[in-house]
């Protein structure tokens, strides 16, 4: 089968930050097809084409990656991209099918590209010095690999800083029979960030002070504010305390609207990207973060979205107002716009709120929505810091977003936390649920309002627990009949508590203190209902970690035989990222056994987001609910937070796991070895 180009645009693109695409049709969408036909044809591609959304289908492609003047902001730049397209193009496959690749290297430096999420052999993978040498200049790489999964995916090099200048795509793969989500209109956002400064001078100016792009810094002015608010002794006292530290309380983003300017599809905010729709129909977006450095926080003002797959695995409908989306990861969603409004604005702004992204969906693509205002600054909090009761004693924290001051620190106002089913941590924090073989035990907890709390709950789990020959004599089943009929329980739908805190033997890896390290989370916990610094209190159903639920049933999967703790560690002022204090260069690889089930925790011991990448393998979330586990590659580790995840190793060779944070990466890296 060869290639299908699907062009939406028939002339130049032209924009300039400050000014209009040169046409409306240069802003306009391509739409994913529904299915790939059989008589595929090949268009003819234009190196004039330097900025589009071009689609391309089939099972043969070839790419190129070569330097191209762009014009995003008003000034001319070099960038360098695939087949002359920023982002590169679309990339439609078709599951099952076996795909072939050609990459060309036009650059006089080494190249590279990686499929972000694609389950692959590590010789397919493509990073460097792993199993794979690169792509040398005026060298042609053949990636060949067979696709084993459905969903929303991209790609991107693994060569120095050229994700950064352009080296990133979309890739979506489409089911070879249908599956159970319907939409009319099915479009990619692609969101990343772009600065006309060369990414090597953004390091180099990390290096000299690390919060150089910090332009939200706290002003005499802000200190005064806080006098008027909180008086004079409050307001000293939070400075006093934040004074003594190595970073302040709005250390959001490393990099920020300073120099960044946040495209969707590859277009700046006022060039506004913008896709076609009929109202009252159902429409799906994929978005992806194919950002170097920003988190975006995504809405749709008017609308609400049902998303429906993370990280390209469908998972149960959560219908939110809002998310935020870090670094490599996807999200499809499903709107449905009314008639009454012509156009909604599809808005992403950074997390540090310095900018932001925009689209319009439209009936009409000369008509585009306006940008609401940006939300204010956020302000980190003792919680993002990782501080536990000890460590805030005499601290005043008014005035700040600190919830309820719990283990968790999470506010669960504007969020329908129902009966608590859909996390299985309390709001102190508490597992609310040791699983043994013997019984369950709810001592000490409030289950009244809890649905595994409840007598059908306890016999469907009992009836489970039988089923795996399991001792369930102390279980009471006498409000049920122990019929065949009556212990055919839905088990597939209920939810099964997980143990978060289990006791599994430890993997012994090096750790080292010195300058790599300035602060340590001493209270860091799970905060899996939490949606982050700036997103709190905001009056808008947030979807967090606590609501990704795996469409399918995950309760037959193996458990963890043990466990590997890491902590992401840092130095912000002299801008040094590593893993337990080890930076990559001087980290021996992890090592593990072909076939075992790892649960792998992270503790954050810096103020950033961390969005951790274990290529390979997929990353199993622990979200509290045994029965559906949602499915990931890349998970984020909040700031003073910890999170745990479960991987089978079940794909032999070197493979990479890393912050996906570009200019983290360096350090914050480590090669895992399979045999």
């Amino acid at each position: 089968m060869k290639t299908t180009i699907h062009n939406t645009q028939l002339s130049r693109r032209k924009f300039v930050h400050g000014m209009a695409v040169a046409t409306t049709a240069a802003a306009v969408g391509a739409r994913i097809p529904n299915a790939l036909a059989e008589d595929e044809f090949i268009s003819r591609n234009t190196e004039e084409f330097y900025s589009q959304q071009t689609l391309l289908s089939g099972t043969e492609f070839d790419l190129t990656i070569a330097e191209k003047r762009v014009n995003i902001t008003g000034k001319t730049r070099i960038a360098t991209l695939i087949n002359g397209s920023l982002p590169a193009p679309t990339l439609v496959f078709r599951e099952g099918d076996t795909v072939t690749l050609r990459v060309k290297n036009e650059l006089d430096v080494d190249s590279s590209i990686h499929w972000h999420g694609i389950i692959l052999p590590t010789h397919m993978d493509g990073v460097p010095g792993f199993s794979f040498d690169g792509i040398k200049p005026g060298e042609t790489y053949t990636y060949q690999f067979t696709l084993q999964q459905t969903g929303t995916y991209w790609y991107h090099s693994h060569s120095e800083y050229q994700e950064q200048t352009g080296v990133y795509g979309a890739i979506v793969v489409l089911p070879r029979k249908s599956e159970p989500v319907h939409s009319d209109y099915d479009y990619v956002v692609q969101l990343s960030d772009w600065s006309d400064t060369a990414p090597e001078t953004i390091y180099a100016n990390l290096k000299k002070m690390g919060d150089f792009y910090n332009i939200g810094q706290r002003t005499v002015g802000d200190f005064f504010d806080e006098i008027s608010q909180f008086g004079f002794s409050k307001a000293w006292e939070n400075r006093k305390m934040w004074n003594t530290m190595k970073m302040t309380d709005r250390d959001i983003s490393d990099v920020s609207g300073a120099t960044y300017t946040y495209l969707m599809n590859g277009l700046s905010p006022n060039a506004h990207w913008r896709a076609q729709i009929e109202a009252g129909k159902k429409v799906r977006l994929r978005f992806i973060n194919a950002a170097a450095m920003t988190f975006f926080d995504v809405r749709i003002p008017g609308l609400k979205m049902t998303v429906i797959a993370a990280d390209g695995n469908l998972i149960q409908p959560v219908q939110v107002d809002e998310f935020r989306i870090g670094v490599a990861e996807t999200y499809d969603v499903i709107i449905e716009p009314e008639a009454k409004q012509t156009a909604y604005a599809i808005f992403a702004q950074s997390i540090d709120r310095t900018g932001y992204a925009i689209g319009s969906l439209t009936t009409d693509t000369s008509q585009i929505a306006e940008a609401p205002e940006m939300d204010p600054l956020p302000i980190l909090t003792m919680t993002d810091m990782g501080m536990d009761h000890s460590d805030m004693q005499g601290m005043d924290h008014s005035g700040h977003d600190m919830g309820s001051m719990n283990d968790t620190a999470t506010d669960h106002s504007g969020h329908d936390m129902g009966s608590m089913s859909d996390n299985p941590m309390d709001s102190s924090g508490h597992n609310m649920e040791t699983m043994n073989n013997n019984a369950i035990d709810h001592s000490g907890h409030d289950m009244s309002k809890s649905s595994y709390s409840s007598p059908d709950y306890r016999h469907a789990l009992a009836s489970e627990q039988m089923q795996m020959g399991m001792d369930v004599s102390d279980v009471d089943h006498s409000a049920h009949s122990h019929s065949a009929q009556a212990m055919n329980v839905d088990l597939d739908s209920i939810m099964m508590p997980m143990n978060m805190n289990p006791n599994l033997p430890q993997i012994e890896v090096p750790r080292k203190e010195g300058p790599q390290i300035d602060m340590r989370a001493t209270g860091a916990s799970y905060r899996l209902d939490d949606p982050g610094v700036g997103l709190r209190n905001n009056g808008r159903k947030v979807l967090t970690y606590a609501d990704l639920k795996n469409l399918y049933p995950t309760r037959h999967e193996p458990k963890p035989t043990k466990e590997l703790v890491l902590h992401l560690t840092g130095n912000m002022e002299r801008y040094m990222w590593s893993i337990d204090g080890i930076p990559f260069d001087e980290a021996p690889p992890l090592k593990f056994q072909y076939g075992e089930r790892i649960r792998i925790t992270f503790i954050n011991d810096t103020m950033m987001n961390h969005p951790m990448h274990l290529h390979g393998v997929w990353s199993d979330l622990e979200t509290g609910d045994e029965n559906h586990i949602p499915r990931k590659h890349t998970i984020v580790v909040q700031p003073g937070a910890k999170i745990s995840y479960r991987v089978t190793m079940d794909a032999r060779g070197d493979w990479a796991f890393h912050c996906h944070m570009l200019y983290h990466m360096m350090g914050m890296f480590r090669r895992v070895q399979i045999r």
